[in-house]
């Protein structure tokens, strides 16, 4: 019986715990913008446009040097 006091006491306190986290962060504005993280997946990030546009130019100079070493053999 001392154990269900025990469990109890402590899934209380857990429970206060979450509360106390929640209403903290709902108190700085964390909960208030619901709207622009289900559209923010639809623009593009320039950081990845910057990553792919340098990884073309590098595989676009080894393809067209490999071209290059084809049409010579030709």
């Amino acid at each position: 019986m001392d154990i269900l006091y025990l469990m109890i006491l402590c899934s209380v306190s857990l429970a206060a715990v979450f509360l106390v986290v929640f209403i903290v962060y709902a108190r700085k504005g964390q909960f208030e913008d619901d709207e622009s993280p289900a559209v923010r997946i639809l623009f593009d990030s320039d950081e990845i446009r910057e990553k792919q546009e340098t990884g073309n130019k590098e595989n676009d100079d080894e393809k067209g040097e490999s071209k290059k070493i084809e049409e010579k053999s030709e």
